[in-house]
């Protein structure tokens, strides 16, 4: 008498179907992680953005003189280096006590200047990314701003916001806000009052 063993693996029918339910289940979550990655790449240039200033301010208050957060090209360098220019649109940036145009790799052999304090490029990160320096009017292009010896912004028209989103409006939109006694705050734009997010 002919008796069969217990069949192991799986037959064609098993496979095809855990196929089919892998690939639904693929093409719904890939879209919804590709902006989860682009929001992320937004926020970390955020937030790089944001300790950048409170550098500034913090050097202003340590040396009780006036230090300057400057926005700089190029946007997508790992370190802005002597090509870099001042620029209102840019992720890329340099805390410096002078101008750092065409000096942002260090200072000038023989004036010293621009006495770079701290430099900042994102690499590839910066690609696809749109930034905005505005002042106060949120209308105006801005590149820098300086804050005094005591933490407070300084000068007319200078930085007072910088949106930061993608350049196909995908992803989360932030702002970091400047305030004119120094204070420095990420909101986010889209989001409406009263919620502690909102930009106000």
């Amino acid at each position: 008498m002919l008796t069969w063993g217990r069949q192991r693996g799986f037959n064609l029918i098993e496979v095809v179907v855990t196929v089919s339910v892998l690939g639904i289940l693929v093409a719904t979550v890939a879209p919804s992680m590709a902006d989860f990655v682009r929001s992320a790449r937004v926020r970390t240039l955020a937030e790089s953005t944001q300790n950048g200033l409170q550098r500034a301010r913090s050097e202003a208050l340590k040396r009780n003189q006036v230090v300057t957060f400057w926005l700089v090209s190029p946007n997508n360098t790992a370190s802005p280096d002597d090509t870099c220019t001042v620029v209102s649109d840019s992720a890329a940036w340099a805390v410096s006590l002078d101008d750092p145009t065409s000096h942002c790799s260090g200072p000038d052999a023989t004036s010293g200047l621009p006495r770079i304090v701290e430099v900042y490029g994102p690499g590839a990160a910066g690609s696809n990314i749109v930034v905005a320096g505005l002042a106060a009017d949120a209308a105006t292009p801005a590149s820098s701003v300086s804050f005094n010896g005591y933490g407070q912004r300084v000068g007319a028209g200078t930085l007072a916001n910088i949106d930061i989103s993608t350049a196909d409006a995908t992803a989360r939109r932030l702002r970091i806000q400047i305030t004119a006694s120094g204070g420095i705050r990420m909101c986010d734009r889209d989001i409406l009052a009263p919620d502690p997010r909102a930009c106000v």
